[in-house]
């Protein structure tokens, strides 16, 4: 193969979590002043790929919301909730990591303890033998390239070595940043965000069950 190691995006990558948690997001919200004509899906285009705390500086710059400092506890034990209940891998993933045979990490903009629960929920942990990075770890998440670079750096492999599996542009910008080849999974046809992984060099997807191909070339 011709990387090293695989380095893995988790939501929206390796867990259909993120429908569920801007689901979430959205309804704990509403009560401090998100505008009506922000939606589900216009949320999720602004916040999709980045940490919390990135997320509440966002919605503080773009839309003056301040939120209490027992928010983020709010929402996390009410998505927590959803997660247990509701969560299921990406189509084909299963698949797809068994057929991927080289060293593997996740490296999240969520919460290590998310990462974990998240992985076991689906029975996607046994891949990665506890090998997660979360963003908490960094002094900045994505688009910046720190947690790539503490992830390629923790296990032991250089950056120009790696590949990177995304499903979101501030991921993709981070992993391309970093010096990394960037994998971008992008099921729908129509895609927004097209033009500009094309221009990061990122090689775009569909299906999981092609990505153990792509990382042979």
């Amino acid at each position: 193969m011709a990387f090293d190691l695989v380095i893995f995006d988790m939501d929206g990558t390796l867990v259909d979590s993120e429908p569920l948690a801007n689901r979430v997001f959205h309804e704990k919200l509403k009560p401090y002043g998100l505008p009506a004509e922000v939606d589900e899906a216009c949320l999720a285009r602004d916040l999709t790929g980045l940490s919390l705390p990135s997320c509440f500086a966002l919605l503080r710059e773009r839309y003056g919301i301040v939120l209490p400092e027992d928010f983020e506890d709010d929402l996390q034990a009410e998505t927590y909730r959803r997660l247990r209940s509701e969560l299921k891998p990406v189509a084909g993933v299963p698949a797809m990591l068994d057929a991927v045979a080289l060293p593997k990490c996740v490296a999240s903009s969520s919460e290590p303890e998310k990462i974990a629960l998240s992985l076991a929920l689906c029975g996607l942990d046994r891949h990665f033998g506890g090998h997660y990075f979360s963003a908490r770890q960094v002094a900045r998440g994505k688009p910046h390239p720190d947690l790539f670079l503490h992830a390629a750096k923790a296990m032991g492999y250089a950056p120009q070595t790696c590949a990177v599996v995304e499903d979101s542009l501030p991921g993709a910008l981070a992993g391309h940043r970093a010096g990394m080849q960037v994998f971008a999974y992008r099921p729908l046809l129509e895609d927004p965000d097209a033009a500009a992984l094309h221009d990061l060099g990122c090689r775009i997807f569909r299906d999981m069950a092609d990505l153990p191909g792509l990382l042979l070339r």
